[in-house]
């Protein structure tokens, strides 16, 4: 079987699925990683930036959701689109914790993702409330 490469962008693509399924039927999120992974054939190098991501998001999400209230102040985390709510997570995730992509690239992505997954109002509400993060 051919395996082809994934771009950093498809990979967090990938870590949006597995988040939002966790979190709208509470699977296991590394289980539904490890389960998409095999399913698109990522590389071995390729799920590592997956793997740590979803852990970063995991292992910090009381912290994660403390900052994405503080800068959606319009709107309260239970109320938040899925999608938003999962890309904010993922960008705070590799912006605060670790991951090293310049801040920029990160809320480029992010907000690229959310014009194919999100609502027409998602790019400008994610970028809104990165921006105001990054502004700090």
């Amino acid at each position: 079987m051919l395996i082809l490469s994934k771009t950093r962008r498809e990979i967090r693509m990938i870590v949006l699925q597995v988040l939002c399924e966790s979190d709208i039927v509470s699977h296991d999120a590394k289980d539904v990683l490890a389960r998409v992974v095999s399913e698109q054939s990522v590389r071995v190098e390729e799920s590592k930036f997956a793997y740590q991501l979803v852990q970063n998001v995991l292992e910090n999400i009381p912290e994660i959701d403390n900052i994405i209230e503080e800068y959606a102040t319009a709107w309260p985390i239970s109320q938040m689109p899925i999608v938003d709510k999962n890309l904010l997570r993922m960008a705070i995730a590799e912006m605060q914790f670790g991951i090293d992509v310049p801040q920029g690239v990160v809320v480029n992505e992010v907000v690229e993702i959310a014009k194919i997954f999100g609502s027409e109002s998602s790019p400008g509400f994610i970028n809104g409330v990165l921006g105001s993060l990054l502004d700090r």
